[in-house]
């Protein structure tokens, strides 16, 4: 019996489960999310050996506290009264229920946290498409910087190497900046495998991993 650890940047599942399957209240996405994990764990395909779960790992930050101040409205969003930041709150509740679930959160930076035109927004505009005028409030992003939860992930990776304490990681995340600790999880004999949820990856990680493996799919299979 293999011993896996399942390690999950919060931040990307919950976007990447949003465009597979849709949004879903805080009970019903936590328990997407155990469900996701535990399909890892029961996968029938797997053919060379059975998993017994360690523990679950999710990674993220508290929701944005802040009243922050949006150019198209003039006036100050206070986002402690949004559904977003009830909807993280009740989120992380319903996840520290679950088995063998540990929540490790980071810091948000939101010093300098500002309303910026979207990306879709900006390229329209510059193409001329619409006008100033046409702009709405839906066309602004919140932006504000995460701190903590790349370390934590790494320093989670290099402690249950070194300790010898699973013999397979699972990664479910989007980002390169896990190579590091990858490398050093394979130089002391885990088995490093990444989920990116169906989402590409660059060519060049593949030298960096033992496996890819996206359970699901966004037809094939959708979680109630």
């Amino acid at each position: 019996m293999v011993r896996t650890a399942i390690l999950v940047d919060g931040g990307y599942y919950r976007k990447r489960a949003t465009f597979l399957w849709d949004r879903k209240s805080p009970n019903k996405r936590a328990d997407e999310l155990y469900a996701y994990c535990m399909a890892h764990i029961n996968d029938e395909k797997r053919t060379e050996y059975a998993r017994s779960l360690y523990r679950l790992f999710y990674y993220d930050c508290p929701p944005l506290e802040k009243t922050v101040f949006h150019p198209k409205t003039m006036k100050g969003i206070d986002f402690r009264r949004s559904d977003t930041y009830r909807w993280t709150l009740e989120f992380f509740e319903e996840l520290k229920k679950q088995r063998k679930v540990a929540l490790r959160l980071g810091e948000l930076s939101d010093e300098r946290a500002t309303f910026r035109l979207s990306d879709e927004a900006t390229k329209r505009l510059f193409a001329k498409k619409i006008s100033i005028d046409d702009i709405s409030e839906k066309d602004f992003d919140v932006s504000f910087s995460q701190k903590g939860v790349d370390m934590r992930i790494g320093l989670d990776i290099a402690s249950l190497s070194y300790k010898k304490q699973v013999e397979q990681i699972i990664l479910i995340a989007g980002d390169s900046d896990f190579v590091p600790a990858a490398k050093l999880a394979r130089r002391e004999g885990v088995d490093f495998v990444l989920d990116p949820m169906w989402a590409r990856v660059r060519p060049d990680l593949f030298e960096h991993i033992d496996g890819l493996k996206s359970l699901w799919g966004k037809d094939s299979q959708k979680p109630r």
